[in-house]
């Protein structure tokens, strides 16, 4: 599925990205992220396998929750919900790619503050889109 150009614009824009993912104990679990694009698929950069990449490749379902700028005229905030399919590939690139959000999310100055190494990236198969705002179908 081709991301909708508002929503194309709402991720270059550097929103902080709510990624659930199920432990497998069937509980959920939240991780704050940042997320940037790779064409029209949506990535995201690991340096580590934390519970997030362990629980993907257990189970490849997860669901991406976005805040957009408040609208003062709206009576609810604007926000994205994605529900994708991930899916974790070692990557000697991780490091770059989260250099490169960095200057979104940081500031265009500032480099990744984790020393340059291998990693893991992170790239969701959209599924279906939903929220409150121009992409919601």
């Amino acid at each position: 599925m081709r991301l909708p150009d508002s929503l194309h614009a709402l991720v270059t824009s550097g929103p902080l990205v709510h990624l659930s993912t199920v432990n497998p104990d069937g509980s959920p679990q939240v991780s704050v992220i940042w997320i940037g694009l790779d064409g029209d698929d949506l990535v995201s950069g690991h340096m580590s396998r934390y519970a997030k990449l362990r629980n993907i490749e257990r189970d490849p379902r997860v669901a991406l929750s976005f805040e957009a700028p408040r609208d003062p005229e709206a009576v609810l905030s604007p926000y994205a919900v994605i529900h994708a399919r991930a899916t974790v590939e070692p990557s000697e690139q991780a490091w770059d790619l989260l250099d490169d959000l960095t200057k979104i999310y940081m500031g265009p100055d500032q480099t990744f503050p984790a020393p340059k190494g291998p990693g893991y990236i992170i790239r969701y198969r959209i599924e279906r889109v939903g929220g409150v705002g121009p992409w919601a179908g």
